[in-house]
């Protein structure tokens, strides 16, 4: 049962604290937590009770949560944000936790080059190898895969670099420290064939769009990634991960034993979006949706 009601701070906490301490046969404390609105993680929540009928699921905002070392071993934190990460991590005791709704550049901010014990990250990021994929499968002529990068996102490069190796692709890096400046991206389309777009929010958002879609567009280049949401605005697709997705991956991690979760890992599952009015402009011919995801999905390893 999702519990989301609002209650004076004190109260809340001893509540929780002696429901967790409460024994329960045969089911797990599911305890979901963010820095803002819980009422957010409200639909999140509800699919998650319903995908684990003989677990308890409740909704805490994270000021009213107890302290961690207070918390049985056997709760199991599921924490939305960067800064839910950042209050795990303040502490080196506390249950397992699974943190969403962070992408890699966040979490390095965060972490540093640290792995905390009992912490497994899900990551919001599009996996390097699906997009590669996706963007093969589209273009498949195109073999220069044009990637731009923030000094702090830059560490991503190897990981695409990695993906592309196996797929007969070269990825051509292009550093763009001020987005107020088009001239790297203008050089980076000179030199590859198809940008590749990474999910660091200081590169990819609204002010950024307008620039980068029509220099890429004026040279005839297709912008591949780094969201659903982009896609909306102006690239030409992405694969992506909805909450169906994450509660589907949630579902097989909470069957593991904590131990066997991995530091990291992207959605199991995923989607396509694709944009029909972009690919026209181009004179790229574009699938549905559901049939690049199929597509995807054969052989899929994230």
């Amino acid at each position: 049962m999702t519990r989301n009601r609002p209650c004076r701070a004190w109260i809340c906490r001893a509540l929780l604290l002696l429901f967790l301490l409460t024994p329960q046969a045969q089911a797990a404390e599911l305890l979901l937590s963010t820095a803002g609105d819980t009422s957010t993680l409200a639909h999140f929540g509800n699919a998650l009770a319903a995908a684990r009928p003989a677990d308890h699921v409740h909704i805490v905002p994270l000021n009213e949560m107890p302290p961690l070392d207070q918390m049985p071993g056997d709760t199991r934190l599921i924490l939305f944000g960067q800064a839910a990460l950042a209050w795990r991590v303040e502490s080196p005791n506390g249950p397992p936790t699974l943190v969403l709704q962070i992408n890699k550049t966040q979490a390095r901010e965060t972490l540093g080059e640290r792995q905390p014990a009992n912490l497994s990250v899900l990551w919001q990021d599009p996996s390097p190898r699906r997009q590669l994929r996706l963007l093969r499968h589209l273009l498949p002529k195109a073999t220069r895969v044009g990637v731009l990068h923030h000094p702090h996102s830059e560490f991503l490069i190897q990981e695409l670099q990695q993906a592309a190796s196996g797929l007969g692709l070269e990825i051509v890096a292009q550093s763009w420290p001020d987005t107020r400046d088009s001239q790297p991206v203008t050089r980076l389309l000179g030199v590859s064939d198809v940008l590749l777009a990474i999910a660091d929010d200081d590169l990819y958002n609204p002010l950024t769009a307008k620039t980068l879609l029509l220099t890429s567009y004026g040279q005839q280049h297709a912008l591949i990634g780094p969201s659903a949401g982009f896609v909306r605005a102006g690239s030409l697709a992405s694969t992506y991960a909805d909450q169906d997705d994450w509660v589907a991956t949630l579902n097989q991690l909470l069957d593991q034993a904590p131990t066997q979760w991995p530091v990291g890992t992207y959605s199991n599952t995923f989607g396509v979006l694709g944009n029909p009015q972009v690919a026209r402009t181009l004179g790229i011919t574009l699938p549905s949706d559901a049939e690049l995801a199929r597509h995807l999905a054969q052989g899929d390893t994230p």
